[in-house]
């Protein structure tokens, strides 16, 4: 299909529904997509979508929130970006604005907090699919397998804020020594020599003006004044965030507390909340949004729009660039290495924070293992696996309180 507004419209489509669906957090993100774009609609193979995660893993931001952008922009053009990312978002947005109106916590009663935790079990079964699909596509051999180990070992035991990154540096390092006689011969297809990414719509110029905007945007703001404070904090939250949506938490808790915009109850109240409605996590600040006065529905546009920015300014900026790496063969083989890096660090984000957080008694473990199944063996639906993970859930925690 062509890029253009009736793409954009199914796009749209798509990614709504992943918007309204889509428990668990960025790995569980990764997972949704991986099935509906990869084998249920088919717009792109396993290795263009294993490269376009190692990119998004890469650079800050948050990780699954640019991966759909990018694959609306594959599929769409720009129309297709913007698509994905209002239809991905929006959903959760909206929600965590209404709870900021009623201020009711969903996890503040037993079955909300039973929903909430079915929701985290199901997250444990969405990983596991993505972890194990993706290992048996990028990890065929000894030495990528044991880059996908090392990855694993790398995003568990170093901190936080720095494993995930120091995990695809070794993956392409060792891609480089390791991964060059596994390369594919491609002198009879040419059409994939850039690793399906002809379809990015900047050249090396326009990329480099989003870079310098990122950087701009990143600088500017304070020195202007207090009339931008909002954007700068939500902005530079936005911009230095690498891990996922979880590590923006204490970036935002800081903005927005230390000069008392919010108040540390109602911050705790709306990251609650956040945890229970699908989509990223980065719409708590739709929420924070709201609740900063003058607040409303006006107020949580501002925050929202600031914190996805930087994310979107340099995967743009970025993307021209990794087009042309990709054609070399060196590069070929250090995306290779990076592609069994994602595997790891997926694997290690399927332990934490996914199952610890899940995972806490042995009915916990038989339910995540049953929908494992449902997911792997009995080929149900993820919309059908939520539905029974959160109705899991919600039944546990009445029998409990019974």
């Amino acid at each position: 299909m062509a890029p253009g507004r009736h793409a954009a419209a199914e796009v749209f489509l798509a990614f709504l529904r992943l918007g309204l669906t889509s428990f668990g957090g960025p790995a569980a993100h990764l997972g949704y997509f991986r099935t509906e774009f990869v084998f249920r609609r088919r717009w792109l193979s396993e290795e263009d979508y294993a490269g376009l995660v190692a990119l998004c893993q890469f650079l800050p931001g948050p990780a699954s929130s640019q991966l759909g952008f990018a694959l609306g922009l594959r599929r769409g053009g720009w129309w297709g970006g913007l698509a994905a990312w209002a239809g991905f978002t929006l959903p959760s947005a909206m929600l965590l604005v209404l709870f900021a109106a009623w201020a009711v916590p969903l996890s503040g009663s037993v079955p909300g907090a039973g929903l909430l935790h079915g929701l985290k079990l199901v997250a444990v079964a969405i990983v596991v699919q993505a972890v194990w699909g993706m290992a048996g596509g990028l990890c065929p051999d000894r030495p990528r397998a044991a880059i996908a180990f090392a990855a694993l070992a790398l995003a568990l035991l170093a901190p936080a804020e720095i494993g995930q990154v120091s995990a695809m540096l070794l993956g392409a390092g060792a891609g480089l020594l390791w991964c060059r006689g596994a390369l594919p011969d491609r002198s009879a297809d040419r059409s994939s020599e850039d690793g399906g990414l002809h379809w990015v719509p900047l050249g090396r110029r326009g990329g480099a003006v989003c870079l310098l905007l990122f950087a701009a945007l990143l600088v500017l703001p304070p020195l202007l004044g207090p009339e931008l404070a909002v954007f700068d904090a939500f902005y530079r939250a936005g911009a230095l965030v690498f891990g996922g949506g979880h590590v923006v938490l204490p970036l935002l808790q800081d903005a927005v507390t230390t000069p008392g915009w919010v108040t540390e109850d109602a911050f705790l109240a709306g990251y609650g909340a956040a945890q229970a409605v699908p989509g990223p996590l980065f719409t708590f600040a739709a929420y924070l949004g709201a609740v900063i006065p003058p607040g409303g529905v006006a107020g949580a546009v501002l925050p929202l729009l600031a914190v996805f920015l930087p994310g979107m300014l340099i995967l743009l900026g970025t993307l021209p660039f990794w087009v042309v790496l990709r054609r070399h063969p060196r590069a070929a083989a250090a995306v290779m290495g990076v592609n069994a890096a994602v595997v790891g660090v997926l694997g290690a984000a399927l332990y934490d924070p996914v199952f610890v957080s899940a995972v806490r008694q042995p009915q916990d473990l038989v339910l995540a293992v049953g929908l494992t199944l449902a997911l792997l063996r009995w080929r149900m639906s993820s919309l059908t696996v939520v539905g029974l993970g959160a109705t899991a859930g919600l039944v546990v925690a009445l029998a409990t309180q019974a």
